[in-house]
């Protein structure tokens, strides 16, 4: 039987297969060794192939299809290993939060290189807008600028006034969309905002850490009522660069990416060559700084950019 994967416990899947109804899988050992060295060999959005187990109602996943498209990340605790969020979708939404938590600009350019380098168009949802006074409405429109400025959509929400929640589901009507994010930044409660009478689970902010607490702990993939799939995924507090290499970074920044072929030398790197077009256009203000010091912290290899 063929199926898609719509849910990842880690050692389990559930396939939602072409005859309707939905089957707890396992996978055969195989592939933990094929390909790319990957924390879960199958993800949500998989297309795969499985049979019955003997007497039973579980499958065994025993084929994967090619992917269209994926986004992956190193696991920061296994260096040389990654995990695959999730795959085949149409589109990435990055939910963010300008407080309770923050989210850096270092972890949005992370996951837009991220996109970029596996041709997934993205966008950023700011969420939490009821808690705006004016002096943050002034930084969302500093940031929302930042990112509208190269080409990526920026759209404010608050999942728990239902601000612009329509303007979403517009966005997501018949398309495969994932919705990733740090913890604590509202996903749940947007993606509960998206689904009436489907309750997912919301979690408290810890007070201490100023960071979300886990309350989705595996990938799923929702139907939406008026067309279209939504993955949800677990918070993510870190998000490692994975099979790009230094060379080649640079293509995965919209604005450097214009100006490349303006450099002196072709093999430019953009850190200190004299004649770079990148590093003119970041003194003349061009491009912005601090996606310049993202684009330095990956390049050197740096796990994490505040």
């Amino acid at each position: 039987m063929q199926g898609l994967v719509i849910k990842s416990t880690g050692s389990w899947y559930q396939v939602h297969a072409e005859n309707g109804l939905d089957y707890d899988c396992r996978i055969k050992g195989k592939f933990r060794i094929q390909g790319i060295q990957t924390t879960n060999p199958v993800a949500v959005g998989d297309r795969v192939e499985f049979e019955l187990e003997p007497n039973s109602d579980n499958g065994i996943i025993n084929k994967l299809y090619d992917r269209r498209n994926y986004i992956i990340r190193k696991s920061i605790n296994l260096s040389k290993q990654a995990q695959i969020i999730a795959a085949n979708m149409d589109q990435a939404f990055l939910v963010v939060t300008l407080a309770s938590p923050r989210t850096s600009l270092g972890f949005i350019d992370r996951f837009l290189a991220t996109a970029e380098a596996y041709d997934i168009p993205a966008m950023l949802i700011f969420n939490k807008l009821d808690l705006f006074h004016e002096e943050g409405l002034e930084i969302l429109a500093e940031y929302q600028g930042i990112y509208e400025n190269i080409g990526y959509p920026c759209y404010s929400v608050s999942a728990l006034k239902g601000t612009n929640i329509p303007l979403i589901e517009s966005l997501l009507k018949d398309k495969t969309t994932l919705f990733s994010g740090h913890s604590g930044v509202g996903k749940s409660s947007l993606i509960n905002a998206l689904l009436p009478g489907h309750s997912i689970k919301t979690g408290e902010i810890s007070g201490s850490s100023d960071k979300g607490q886990h309350t989705t702990t595996f990938a799923e993939m929702h139907a939406l009522p008026f067309g279209g799939y939504l993955i949800d995924t677990p918070g993510i507090r870190e998000l490692g660069i994975f099979d790009i290499r230094p060379e080649e970074l640079g293509h995965y920044f919209r604005e450097m990416r214009d100006l490349m072929h303006q450099c002196k030398f072709n093999n430019c790197r953009h850190v200190n060559e004299p004649g770079c077009a990148v590093i003119k256009a970041v003194e003349s203000g061009e491009i912005e700084l601090s996606r310049y010091e993202s684009y330095l912290s990956i390049y050197h290899g740096n796990e994490t950019r505040a």
